[in-house]
């Protein structure tokens, strides 16, 4: 009985002396956390996809509110200030300055909005080369090269970079119908709602997406607590699973019994 109780002392004492360290990491966590700040910019090109655009703008700006100014948020363009016409004869938003690829923070490209296939000038695919054979191409190749910098896509954006060999080899998910496509731009097709191939390169699938992956983005810079306010503010969870190349991949059943499969 006594060496019992002379244990339960020791682990009492033990865990007397660990508790102030801990509470010390945890305030330091959360100290960073309310130095820390982040800026975002969201390209907008000729054609771009008003949702792909304006729902992590929504998001990041809520942050921003909540934050109590820690995350900023601005719409840019390859070309500086001026009107940007949305596809599909949508409104014109505003890029308020040059898109900066050497600034800290995140850079989100959106996709196009048109029509899903087709040689037509409002054809996404058409959409999508036009912003690519402009100066965004070369300062997106500057914001991947950019260790200060997570560059995301949403949709159809993930296509315009790998149109411009900017995802060779990476991981990367776009809209469904978009997905041959990808693969043959030389990208490596994740079929997942969200693909961070490095912390430095998140895609994002289909148009509504854009809400997940800044909501995920919120939460991995400045915090849950940030994130959780915003999805109630907006009525809305986020969705999927953030697919990372970590972990145990999982077995591909259909393959394996096909190579099970007796020969006929």
């Amino acid at each position: 009985m006594k060496k019992m109780i002379s244990l339960l002392m020791s682990l009492t004492l033990m865990l007397s002396l660990f508790a102030p360290i801990a509470s010390a990491d945890t305030k330091k966590d959360q100290d960073a956390s309310k130095d820390k700040s982040v800026h975002v910019q969201i390209v907008l090109f000729d054609g771009f996809d008003l949702l792909d655009a304006l729902a992590p703008y929504e998001v990041f700006a809520a942050a921003g509110m909540y934050s109590g100014g820690k995350v900023t948020v601005e719409l840019v363009s390859a070309e500086g200030k001026r009107s940007v016409p949305s596809g599909l004869n949508g409104p014109s938003l505003e890029a308020q300055a040059t898109m900066d690829p050497a600034r800290s923070g995140i850079i989100v490209v959106p996709g196009a909005s048109g029509k899903p296939a087709g040689k037509s000038e409002d054809a996404i695919p058409n959409i999508l080369k036009q912003a690519k054979d402009t100066a965004l191409t070369s300062m997106m190749k500057q914001a991947l090269n950019n260790k200060e910098v997570t560059v995301v896509t949403v949709c159809g954006g993930s296509l315009l970079l790998a149109m411009g060999g900017l995802l060779k080899d990476r991981y990367a998910v776009t809209n469904q119908i978009g997905m041959g496509a990808l693969g043959a731009l030389g990208a490596i097709p994740v079929d997942a709602r969200i693909v961070e191939d490095t912390p430095r390169l998140v895609t994002a699938g289909g148009v509504t997406s854009g809400l997940d992956v800044a909501l995920y983005l919120v939460e991995r810079e400045v915090g849950p607590q940030i994130a959780n306010a915003i999805e109630k503010l907006f009525e809305y969870e986020r969705r999927g699973t953030v697919w990372q190349a970590t972990g145990i991949a999982p077995i591909h059943f259909e393959a394996d019994q096909s190579r099970q499969a007796p020969a006929k």
